[in-house]
């Protein structure tokens, strides 16, 4: 039986696998309906016009509520709101496993995400609550390789299901796996999560809340929508009708006696240099993970699993800078992060040099994608350290919720950057368009190593 005293070091590890756990189901949850659409779309007999909406209702649902989730843990605590959120996460799991038509389906989606948003933010808060801070640098980097490795293997576990379709699911399998994990996390959670003290006075500013989460949903909606097809004059206004209801929601934040995000995070050096970088960092990766899949899929022709096989060395990059720093990223600190961009730029760099070779030889992409991931790997642990080795425990849920969003619009935003480009220039050639696609995102990593300088030399190492 797991310690449930919060101070053991045993204790808190279980609170990290826990956390961990619920990280994978939503990453694989946002990730895996891109290997089972054709399947569901036969099953459903649905229109092909269903499948952007497969991801777009739950990443819509969770990164428009991400803010209000973790205010929410702030005001009911932690745990229970972590406990309500995974129990309607893996609800809605088990209805979309066993929706019967496509409208249900989208809609047993968005609630899945918006569960997710309630569930994601607790994560940092209760990492932040139980480890000292000399141990979180520690922390987060263990969370790069497992989560790079759910991230191969997901897909992989998931086109096997589909494949062998035990019972005769088929798509179903997949979530009904999900579903049971959840029931066996929400189980261990009960029993390991530590009861930390709510904050009855931390109120829900409705004003507030209304306008996040108007200005999220209408922006990622136009950022998304765009990059997965053509731009126009409706996805242009949803992305500046985001960004003025994000600037009222700003001015109600400076106006406000009871804010959404405490005001004193932002006086915070480390958090707002590393989410400043981070965003930069994580626009880059998210770019250049699109690039590579439209590439081996649509210029190469490679089914899902070969290109899941082709991607792994970046994992094991991954893998192996996150293990050999971990233990020295509040001594080495912004020098890491530097180390870690200067190798996802060279790894994109010699991408991008062998790109005429790889169309015919795509085997000799691991040698990039195998550097880009010792990059990612360096970077990971030191700017989630930086940005939230510092900030008060009790400032953790609006911390937690803020990094999140911005992570959720960081990832939109590259996303979409390059599949605009690679779209807009796909008759051209593949290459062309894979190679000008690459050039934007080695100037995103320009752009982050020319702000590299706001962050602090080293991460937080205090403890608490």
């Amino acid at each position: 039986m797991p310690s449930t005293n919060p101070t053991s070091p045993r204790a808190r590890w279980w609170v990290f696998a826990a956390v961990l756990i619920a990280d994978v189901l939503d990453l694989l949850d946002s990730t895996i309906t891109n290997i089972a659409a054709p399947s569901i779309v036969r099953q459903l007999h649905a229109p092909t016009t269903l499948v952007p909406w497969l991801g777009l209702s739950y990443a819509l649902a969770l990164g428009s509520l991400l803010v209000i989730g973790a205010r929410l843990g702030d005001r009911y605590g932690a745990r229970r709101t972590f406990l309500v959120g995974l129990a309607g996460f893996t609800a809605a799991t088990a209805l979309v496993a066993g929706a019967w038509a496509p409208i249900p389906l989208i809609a047993f989606r968005t609630v899945q995400g918006g569960f997710g948003a309630l569930l994601i933010p607790q994560g940092f808060t209760l990492l932040l609550r139980v480890f000292p801070r000399d141990q979180l640098g520690k922390v987060f980097a263990l969370f790069g390789p497992l989560m790079a490795l759910s991230s191969i293997s997901g897909p992989v576990v998931a086109a096997l299901l589909l494949q062998v379709a035990p019972f005769g699911l088929g798509w179903r399998a997949v979530f009904a796996l999900f579903t049971v994990l959840g029931a066996a996390l929400l189980a261990l959670s009960a029993v390991v999560l530590p009861h930390l003290e709510p904050d009855p006075a931390a109120r829900i500013p409705v004003v507030s809340c209304v306008l996040v989460m108007a200005g999220l949903l209408s922006l990622l909606g136009g950022i998304i929508t765009g990059g997965q097809d053509r731009w126009g004059a409706r996805e242009v206004a949803l992305v500046l009708g985001g960004v003025l209801l994000l600037g009222a929601f700003g001015l109600t934040q400076r106006r406000s006696t009871t804010p959404l995000l405490a005001r004193a995070l932002f006086a915070d050096r480390g958090f707002v240099a590393g989410i400043s970088v981070a965003s930069l960092f994580f626009a880059a990766v998210a770019g250049l993970l699109y690039a590579t899949s439209l590439f081996l899929q649509t210029g190469v022709h490679l089914a899902v699993l070969p290109t899941a096989a082709l991607m792994a060395p970046m994992s094991v990059g991954i893998i192996a800078t996150s293990f050999t720093f971990h233990s020295r990223i509040q001594q080495l600190g912004r020098r890491l992060v530097l180390a870690g961009v200067l190798a996802t730029a060279a790894g994109t760099g010699l991408f991008l040099a062998l790109l005429p070779v790889l169309v015919h030889s795509p085997a000799f992409i691991t040698a990039p994608l195998a550097v880009i991931g010792a990059g990612m790997g360096c970077c990971f642990g030191s700017l989630f350290a930086t940005a939230l080795g510092d900030v008060d425990p009790k400032l953790a849920g609006s911390a937690s919720g803020a990094l999140n969003a911005l992570q959720q619009v960081a990832n939109a935003c590259g996303a979409a950057l390059v599949s605009t480009t690679f779209l807009a220039l796909s008759g051209r050639g593949t290459t062309t368009a894979a190679a000008v696609s690459l050039g934007v995102v080695l100037l995103v990593l320009v752009v982050c190593l020319a702000v590299l300088p706001i962050l602090p030399r080293r991460a937080a190492a205090d403890s608490h």
